[in-house]
């Protein structure tokens, strides 16, 4: 059995300033950074390889859109999805993102309607601005899955494998890493996958279709291993909250990748 490396969820101090501080800069908070620039340095490479809709300028102006949709939409779709009794009764927790609780499948709907706004912004259709932006995003979801391990949130179910990991306020019996998997499948594979296919022209709507394919199906395979909200518990047919979302993303990749062939 691994023990989890229990590390301090805060990465450095600064300050005092005027009186108030330190102001603690936290590793949660410095992976979406970490996400967010990986993303922005991909996005570039597109635009140099001449298969991106957008300028240089364009994106740095996309960066700040996706920022607000991931963080607005991360949040408030955690808050819907996941908790929404708990924060009815306790509001002011809404804006505590540092505690953790952030959605992916809210993130995806708050950074689909910030692209609504650019694409009208732009005069660029919307889709084609999707199947631009998908393979940006497995750096930002890899780099938020490390954050929940430095957290020791989100801990797998109990396991005998031998990587089996003890998490600290998760008893003592060894978990899955369920977040080091992730961080693998629906970060780097993903990426792998989604920059190959898009590295070549392709019918209009595709990429987006495979993104919601891929992540549909890879997030739902870790969701066998990872340990599901204790407020929530296991769903209609034994499936967590996270796989019935992903049934939901899988059925529209599958909708969209057969009306993109049409």
């Amino acid at each position: 059995m691994l023990n989890h490396p229990n590390i301090d969820p805060i990465a450095f101090s600064i300050g005092p300033f005027f009186g108030v501080g330190p102001l603690a800069v936290r590793w949660y908070g410095l992976m979406y950074l970490a996400g967010f620039v990986a993303g922005w340095w991909l996005g570039l490479r597109r635009i140099k390889q001449g298969l991106a809709p957008v300028t240089r300028q364009q994106l740095d102006d996309l960066l700040f859109l996706v920022v607000l949709g991931v963080i607005l939409g991360g949040r408030l779709g955690y808050v819907l999805f996941y908790k929404p009794g708990h924060y009815l009764s306790h509001p002011i927790e809404i804006f505590y993102i540092w505690q953790g609780g952030m959605s992916f499948h809210g993130g995806l709907l708050g950074v689909m309607l910030a692209m609504t706004f650019a694409a009208r912004k732009h005069d660029i259709p919307w889709l084609r601005l999707m199947d631009y932006v998908a393979p940006l995003i497995p750096p930002g979801i890899a780099a938020g899955r490390m954050g929940n391990f430095i957290n020791g949130e989100l801990p797998g179910r109990v396991t005998d494998v031998p990587w089996g990991m003890k998490f600290p306020g998760a008893g003592d019996e060894p978990r899955h890493p369920s977040q080091l998997y992730q961080f693998g499948l629906e970060g780097l594979v993903l990426l792998a996958f989604l920059w190959w296919f898009s590295s070549k022209p392709r019918p209009t709507g595709q990429v987006s279709a495979m993104f919601l394919l891929g992540y549909g199906s890879l997030r739902f395979f870790t969701e066998f291993f990872r340990e599901p909200d204790a407020f929530i518990g296991f769903l209609a047919l034994g499936f967590t909250m996270g796989q019935w979302l992903c049934l939901a993303m899988i059925a529209g990749g599958a909708a969209l990748f057969a009306w993109s062939r049409r």
